[in-house]
C-alpha cells in the first residue's frame, strides 16, 4: 500500500520526467535499508566527464544511489535539503512518493518517512532543455586491503 498518491502534473509542466525520476529512485531503494545519506562529490559523465555534487544514499545491499542536480539553461532539478529520520532507518523501504507538485519526495517504510527530500525543479521552456535528477546506482568500492 502506498502512503502517497501519484501526483498528476499538467502536460504543460512535465513530459513525464518527474514521475520517471521517482520510479527510477523507487526501483533502486525499495526492499532495502538506508545505511547513510549525505551530500558529496561524485563523478558523472552527463554532458562530459566531470565532478558533480549529489545526494548519495548508501543502501544495505552495497550500492550507492546518487541523485545529481541538473541544470540546462532555464530547466533544472536540485536538492534543496533532506531530512533523514534515524529512528526509522532500521525499517525496509516500501515506497517512494511525492507531494506538493514533486517538490517534496518521501522515501518511506511501514513506520513513515525514512528520508524526505525538498526539491526545486522547472522544465524551463517546455520541453527543449533537460531536467530531472541524474540518478546513478553504483556498487560501493571496497578497497583491496579490506578483502
Amino acid at each position: 500500500m502506498s502512503l502517497y498518491l501519484d501526483e498528476p502534473l499538467s502536460s504543460d509542466d512535465d513530459d513525464g520526467t518527474m514521475p520517471n525520476n521517482v520510479a527510477t529512485l523507487r526501483d533502486a531503494v525499495v526492499g532495502h535499508r538506508i545505511v547513510s545519506a549525505e551530500v558529496g562529490d561524485v563523478t558523472t559523465d552527463r554532458w562530459g566527464y566531470r565532478r558533480a555534487t549529489a545526494l548519495v544514499i548508501t543502501l544495505d545491499n552495497g550500492k550507492r544511489v546518487e541523485l545529481q542536480n541538473t541544470d540546462d539553461c532555464c530547466a533544472y532539478t536540485e536538492l534543496n535539503s533532506f531530512l533523514l529520520n534515524p529512528d526509522k532507518v532500521d525499517h525496509i523501504i516500501t515506497g517512494v512518493g511525492t507531494t506538493d507538485g514533486f517538490t517534496t519526495w518521501h522515501i518511506y517504510a511501514d513506520m513513515g518517512d525514512v528520508l524526505e527530500l525538498s526539491v526545486g525543479w522547472s522544465c524551463g521552456n517546455p520541453f527543449y532543455y533537460g531536467y530531472g535528477f541524474d540518478i546513478q546506482v553504483k556498487e560501493i568500492d571496497v578497497p583491496e586491503s579490506a578483502t
